[in-house]
C-alpha cells in the first residue's frame, strides 16, 4: 500500500534543484508530445465570456478527469500556437495552466502548475519589462505592458504534488499572465483605458488563427 502510493506519487513528477525549483527544461519535446498527443483540442474562450472573468475554482480532485484536461490543454496550446494556456480559456472553470515556454535565454520550459500563486518579490527584484503582450482570448491584439522580469509561482502539480517554478524574461511574463487568468484578469485590464480600447480593436479588425468560443 504504502509502496503503490509512492510510485504513484513520483509518476510523471518533475524532479527539482537544489533550491526546490522544479526542473522544466528536460525532455520538452517528449513531455509536451506525449500531453498533446493524449489530448483533444478545444476551441479558445475570448474576452466577454464570463469564464474569463471572475477567479476560478482551485483544483481539489488530482484524478485522471483532471489529467485528461491537462492533456486536452496542450493539444488547445499547440493548435493556437500559445506559450501558455489557462483552463479557462478553454471554458473550464478551475485554477490550472499548462506552458510551453522559452525564457529570454533560449532555454525551453514545459509544465503544468495548478492552484498557483505569485511570490511577492523584493523591491531589488522587481526590474520592470514593458515589452508587448498578447493573449490567445483577445486574438490577433498586443500592447506593452510592464511586468517584473522575474516571476516565481508555487502551486501543485498534475498529481497535487507541491511544486515551485521560476523564470525570467518571456518565461516570467508567462508566469504572470497565466496566474493572473485564473483570478480573473486578462492582460487587459492592466492597461490604461486608451491602450485597452486599442487592443480590442486590433481584435474587431482581425481573424484569429485558431478556432474561438463566439460570445452571445
Amino acid at each position: 500500500m504504502a509502496q503503490q502510493e509512492t510510485d504513484q506519487q513520483h509518476a510523471g513528477v518533475l524532479p527539482v534543484d537544489d533550491e526546490g525549483y522544479v526542473i522544466d527544461t528536460r525532455d520538452c519535446e517528449e513531455r509536451e508530445t506525449a500531453y498533446r498527443e493524449r489530448g483533444t483540442s478545444r476551441p479558445i474562450t475570448v474576452v466577454g465570456n464570463p469564464v474569463l472573468h471572475k477567479e476560478c475554482r482551485d483544483v481539489t480532485e488530482f484524478d485522471d478527469e483532471l489529467r485528461k484536461l491537462v492533456d486536452d490543454m496542450f493539444a488547445s496550446q499547440r493548435t493556437a500556437e500559445g506559450v501558455g494556456l489557462a483552463a479557462n480559456q478553454i471554458g473550464v472553470d478551475l485554477k490550472v495552466f499548462v506552458y510551453d515556454c522559452p525564457d529570454d535565454e533560449g532555454a525551453r520550459h514545459v509544465g503544468v502548475v495548478c492552484n498557483p500563486k505569485l511570490v511577492e518579490l523584493p523591491a531589488d527584484r522587481r526590474i520592470l519589462d514593458d515589452s508587448n503582450e498578447g493573449c490567445l482570448s483577445v486574438p490577433t491584439a498586443y500592447a506593452p505592458l510592464a511586468r517584473p522580469d522575474h516571476a516565481e509561482v508555487t502551486g501543485q502539480d498534475e498529481y497535487g504534488n507541491p511544486i515551485k517554478v521560476r523564470g525570467t524574461g518571456y518565461f516570467a511574463r508567462c508566469l504572470q499572465h497565466e496566474t493572473d487568468h485564473l483570478y480573473g484578469y486578462l492582460y487587459i485590464d492592466r492597461l490604461s483605458k486608451r491602450e485597452r480600447r486599442n487592443a480590442l480593436k486590433q481584435m474587431e479588425e482581425n481573424e484569429p488563427r485558431y478556432p474561438v468560443v463566439p460570445n452571445d
